[in-house]
């Protein structure tokens, strides 16, 4: 099956990386070259695969399915949905030295990456980023559109709004939730519930600001930038 990768940047580039160990352990996917509206990128070879084209030309190029390569969950979130509205057949990228327990359920145009794991019971939505070394502990719910950063982990019974980003090495304890389009900081642990659209740091982690969700930026060391190169 021909996937094409929307984004050619870091992200995309993982998720690349993810594909071709997937093919290599028998998987019938393999990544043919991504598109990016970065004008910079077009004819580059990252990991040996061709920048194609732009956003706008996945229609014209053959291929199977498609995934997203893009951190920025906003952005990310548009683009699944129009790509959505174009009748794209998403697939998701779990890297073979991920842990899915059979009794948990992940969405579809999902990145699961190295030493990721998913425990019983828990379920993901579409189109989430399960970043390196993160884990998602038993029946947890976790929304559409989400980023668990490398590093982060949830306890038991967690839920996560669509929307959130829990950030690098984070820790939202059991039976918390982080309501939609929430932040939660870099290394922050979470004991009490987050409100919607709210960003969380520290330890404990405390209210920094509410902010409207079209305002709200993907992280503080993550760019919030327009093009599909995160």
């Amino acid at each position: 099956m021909r996937v094409l990768i929307i984004g050619a940047g870091g992200h995309g580039q993982v998720v690349a990386d993810i594909l071709l160990a997937m093919h290599r352990e028998g998987s019938p996917l393999y990544p043919i070259g991504y598109v990016d509206d970065d004008p910079a990128m077009w004819g580059k070879l990252p990991l040996n695969l061709p920048v194609l084209g732009s956003s706008a030309d996945v229609a014209r190029i053959s291929h199977d399915a498609v995934v997203i390569g893009i951190g920025n969950n906003r952005h990310r979130r548009v683009l699944f949905e129009s790509l959505t509205q174009q009748g794209e057949q998403f697939t998701t990228a779990c890297h073979p030295t991920a842990v899915i327990s059979p009794h948990a359920t992940l969405g579809i145009g999902c990145v699961v990456q190295a030493r990721a794991v998913v425990n019983v019971g828990s379920s993901v939505g579409d189109n989430v980023i399960l970043n390196t070394g993160c884990s998602v502990d038993h029946h947890n719910q976790i929304g559409n559109h989400v980023h668990i950063a490398p590093g982060a982990h949830t306890g038991g019974d967690v839920v996560v709004g669509d929307g959130v980003l829990v950030g690098i090495g984070a820790t939202v304890m059991s039976g918390i939730t982080v309501g939609i389009g929430g932040t939660v900081g870099a290394g922050a642990v979470v004991t009490r519930h987050v409100a919607p659209h709210t960003t969380v740091v520290g330890i404990p982690a405390q209210v920094v600001f509410p902010a409207p969700i079209d305002t709200l930026l993907y992280s503080t060391y993550v760019s919030d930038n327009a093009s599909l190169g995160e």
